[in-house]
C-alpha cells in the first residue's frame, strides 16, 4: 500500500488479507469521513452470520465462492461478485472455499 496526501494505492488488493486457518481476519484498509473500506478473508465453511449495518454497504467478492444471502434471498456467488446493500438489510455470508472480500461502509 503507498498513501500520499491525495491518494491511496494497492497494487495486488489479493495480496492484502491471508485466509487464517479455520476463521476469519478482518482489517480496515481505508477510512475518511465518506467510505470505510475492510478487507475480509475467510477460510472453507467460515460464516457470518445474519446481521444488519446501520449504513449502506457495498460488498465485492474479490476471490472465492460464498453463499450470500441478502434479506430472503440466498445465491453463490463467486469471483467478481458485487452487491449494494440498504442500511438494516439482513445479509450473511458462508464461504464454500477459502474467500477474500472487500465490504464499502458509507456513512449517512
Amino acid at each position: 500500500m503507498s498513501t500520499e496526501t491525495n491518494y491511496t494505492f494497492f497494487n495486488n488488493l489479493d495480496t492484502e488479507v491471508e485466509i487464517p486457518k479455520n476463521g476469519i481476519l478482518s482489517r480496515t484498509i481505508f477510512a475518511d469521513d465518506f467510505v470505510k473500506v475492510i478487507i475480509f478473508g475467510f477460510d472453507t465453511g467460515q460464516e457470518l452470520s445474519k446481521h444488519t449495518a446501520s449504513t449502506s454497504a457495498l460488498l465485492h467478492i474479490i476471490s472465492g465462492q460464498a453463499k450470500l444471502t441478502l434479506g430472503v434471498d440466498s445465491m453463490e456467488v463467486s469471483d467478481g461478485a458485487w452487491v449494494r446493500m440498504e442500511p438494516r438489510l439482513e445479509h450473511a455470508v458462508f464461504a464454500r472455499t477459502p474467500v477474500k472480500m472487500l465490504l464499502y461502509l458509507l456513512p449517512q
